[in-house]
């Protein structure tokens, strides 16, 4: 793993469906400084940032990354821009952790956002290049297919993927952040929303928003200085690991990717896990439709093949629940593309530093147990994870 890497600030936005107030150097700049403002540091203390969001044609800006090197206070330093479609949020975490880890870098500031409201990411999303199969309207039109051979292989009620928006949206009312705040949803409000794509209904798919969200991460050194400058401790990166898998690999399984299994044992064994669901103490994961939530509860060996749906069932991954998945609301309650990935990230690092707020879940927060980061993105190709913990690894 090499040397220790502890986030030592974070930073959001709210995320709402337009943020007409700011440009996209004003976006980033804001999650920017509510990060290095709880690192207690400044822009001139980074040594180097790394910038994540979803493709250029999703705003119709090319390279945004290089006029905002002066709003990220980046002028003069190292810079770099990082792209895995949705999962990017997550993969910029990682290469900001592996250059802390490497030695490279003492303090470094990773940045991830997404202004969906200056873009049509349905139709950057549907249109293709020559020589390149269409997504077929939107990432719903790609997903379902699945979906309906994930219900259709492990026997799953049709109530499953409403259990999860109910249960996603109740959490996001804790979150002050949360775009979606829905205080009255009940399975019948689900149901009686349109079919958007059979079987994901309007309230089992994430909104377009818009948002960015920002973390500091630091050395050794660096996360013992901060903790005596603020008095907040830092979020220990115990396992990352990133994976990809070609969307026409012959025999893949697009229900349960390999690389997401793989990805998921790559960090389990840098963290010393072997029984995910009592290990973790909650879990911040990508799931953009409902049904996604039973789905990587298999993939990422929380359940057994064909059972995940029953966890979501019995109420495991519930607030209250064993295993809390999504407590911050998940992506289903804000879904920034490029940040959403990194923002699981944070949210799980703010849980075991006990600074999730009204949303912090008791268990993670007294350092007995590790928090779980997942990304994923474009047709499932694209993994990212990471094991955070209160205690150094």
């Amino acid at each position: 793993m090499g040397n220790r890497c502890a986030v030592i600030g974070v930073g959001q936005t709210a995320y709402r469906t337009k943020r007409a107030d700011v440009s996209l150097a004003g976006l980033v700049r804001e999650a920017a400084l509510r990060a290095l403002e709880d690192a207690g540091l400044t822009f001139a203390d980074i040594d180097s940032v790394v910038l994540g969001k979803a493709p250029d044609m999703f705003e119709g800006v090319a390279t945004p990354e290089l006029y905002l090197a002066d709003a990220l206070g980046a002028a003069g330093k190292p810079m770099m821009r990082v792209h895995t479609a949705g999962s990017v949020g997550g993969s910029t975490a990682l290469v900001g952790t592996s250059q802390v880890q490497a030695g490279v870098h003492e303090r470094v500031l990773v940045v991830a956002f997404e202004k969906q409201s200056e873009s049509n990411a349905t139709w950057a999303l549907s249109t293709h290049s020559p020589f390149s199969a269409s997504l077929v309207v939107g990432a719903g039109g790609y997903f379902a297919p699945y979906i309906r051979a994930y219900i259709r292989q492990s026997g799953a009620p049709g109530n499953i993927g409403m259990m999860v928006a109910v249960k996603d949206r109740i959490n996001a009312l804790r979150n002050p952040y949360a775009h979606l705040k829905i205080p009255n949803i009940d399975l019948a409000m689900v149901e009686e929303s349109m079919m958007l794509w059979d079987p994901i209904r309007y309230l089992e798919t994430c909104p377009s928003s818009d948002g960015a969200v920002a973390m500091v991460l630091g050395s050794e050194r660096a996360a013992a200085a901060a903790a005596a400058a603020t008095g907040r401790r830092p979020a220990w990166v115990h396992g990352a690991a990133m994976r990809s898998e070609p969307m026409g690999m012959a025999g893949r399984d697009s229900v349960d990717p390999r690389a997401g299994r793989d990805c998921a044992a790559d960090v389990y064994r840098q963290a010393g896990v072997t029984e995910p669901r009592r290990q973790f103490a909650a879990a911040e994961v990508y799931v953009p439709f409902s049904w996604y939530e039973p789905m990587w509860l298999e993939n990422l060996g929380f359940a057994e093949k064909g059972a995940g749906w029953k966890l979501t069932e019995a109420g495991a991954t519930a607030f209250d629940g064993d295993i809390p998945w999504n407590p911050s609301g998940g992506v289903l309650s804000s879904n920034p593309i490029g940040a959403s990935g990194m923002i699981r990230f944070a949210e799980a690092a703010q849980q075991v530093r006990g600074q999730a707020g009204e949303h912090q879940v008791a268990a993670a927060a007294d350092g007995s147990r590790l928090a779980l980061g997942h990304a994923y993105g474009g047709g499932s190709q694209f993994f990212a994870m990471w094991a955070v913990g209160a205690n150094k690894p």
